[in-house]
């Protein structure tokens, strides 16, 4: 029987929708509680594990307590082995780091983990590639390439393993980036090493690629073609990136590099917001979403955008939202296809599809968009 070591971080991914851009240090997260964020791991590690009950009799999972693992296993209808012991409710990097250590000693053939870049770098630290892992996204930021493109996908990839099926292991990036400076509008990202990853191209995420300087006409471009056709009276909520901001430089306003701002006739209306902010906003108003590509991932929403969050996008519309990415960012894809990972499966069925995507001045390409 092989074993699945399997560890949430429950506290993951909290940031994204209250505009707290991650929750590293108990200061952020005591605030990200305040302002009334709800942890996503948790089902997102069930929604992984549902596609795993089929091997419920030949696999043995090997947990940590209560809602670093043992209470998703349990719901996903799996009696697992739990070791370990935490303080509920207060769980740390510590924790993580030992569960990994001690999942490695059990000698489990694969470590199933729910977080975000932090938790990667506590694995890392942990099992330095000793033993194969695989990340369900759940975090704000996720720079890495260690993370399959959703959950349910890394619960197919983690079946194959198991099962024999999949036997190709790939050294991939453990990054992460500086969140003090994330906050402060800068990006300083680190690479902290390699983990082997069970590697199936199609549903495993790539590290995120920083936009080339050589870039700079393009995004001017695109920039003149969104402002041009910017119309009255409409709210236009811009998300992060560097693809983004000349957007609002071509309107004579400070864009937040690595936040949601909003707009209005020219006019910046507010910067750096969350998701209970643009809510608000919206109410009654006409508005469109306008976002960018992240560099060799290919995520238009659930990266490093959180904000803009299910419920937004289905006030605004998807018949109103904007797509811009240069020609070389969409090249660097190397026909892969566009996707998202909101974290509702109707909204991401909703934006699937072909949609067009603004290249240029008078430019548009269409790219298939896809969350599965």
């Amino acid at each position: 029987m092989k074993r699945l070591g399997l560890i949430v971080n429950p506290i993951a991914g909290m940031g994204g929708r209250v505009g707290l851009k991650g929750t590293d240090g108990q200061e952020i997260l005591d605030r990200a509680r305040t302002l009334g964020a709800v942890s996503t791991a948790p089902s997102r590690a069930v929604e992984a594990l549902a596609r795993l009950t089929h091997l419920k009799d030949s696999i043995e999972i090997i947990t940590y307590p209560h809602e670093m693992g043992e209470d998703e296993a349990r719901e996903a209808g799996f009696e697992p082995t739990v070791i370990g012991d935490i303080t509920p409710g207060n769980t740390t990097p510590v924790d993580t780091r030992a569960a990994a250590s001690e999942m490695m000693g059990l000698g489990v053939d694969l470590i199933l983990f729910a977080g975000g870049d932090g938790t990667a770098r506590d694995i890392h630290a942990a099992v330095d590639g000793e033993v194969p892992v695989l990340g369900i996204p759940a975090g704000v930021k996720i720079q890495s390439g260690v993370f399959a493109i959703n959950p349910a996908r890394a619960g197919d990839i983690a079946a194959r393993f198991m099962r024999g099926e999949l036997t190709t292991v790939q050294e991939l990036e453990v990054m992460d980036i500086d969140e003090e400076a994330y906050r402060d509008n800068r990006l300083s990202a680190r690479l902290y090493g390699y983990l082997r990853v069970p590697y199936e191209e199609a549903l495993v995420q790539g590290s995120k690629e920083a936009t080339g300087g050589s870039e700079e006409i393009s995004l001017e471009a695109i920039a003149s073609e969104v402002v041009e056709g910017m119309e009255e009276d409409t709210l236009y909520i811009i998300g992060p990136g560097t693809t983004t901001r000349p957007i609002a430089e071509e309107l004579g306003l400070e864009k937040t590099l690595l936040g949601v701002d909003v707009v209005e006739n020219g006019g910046l209306v507010a910067s750096d917001v969350n998701e209970e902010k643009i809510l608000t906003l919206i109410a009654g108003r006409r508005a469109k979403i306008i976002v960018t590509v992240i560099g060799g991932q290919g995520f238009i929403f659930g990266r490093g955008n959180q904000q803009i969050s299910p419920e937004v996008i289905r006030r605004v519309g998807v018949e109103n939202l904007i797509i811009v990415a240069s020609p070389g960012k969409l090249a660097a894809l190397k026909g892969r296809t566009l996707l998202v990972d909101t974290g509702d499966s109707e909204v991401d069925e909703m934006l699937s599809g072909y949609r067009k995507v603004v290249i240029g001045y008078a430019r548009r390409s269409v790219y298939k968009v896809r969350a599965q």
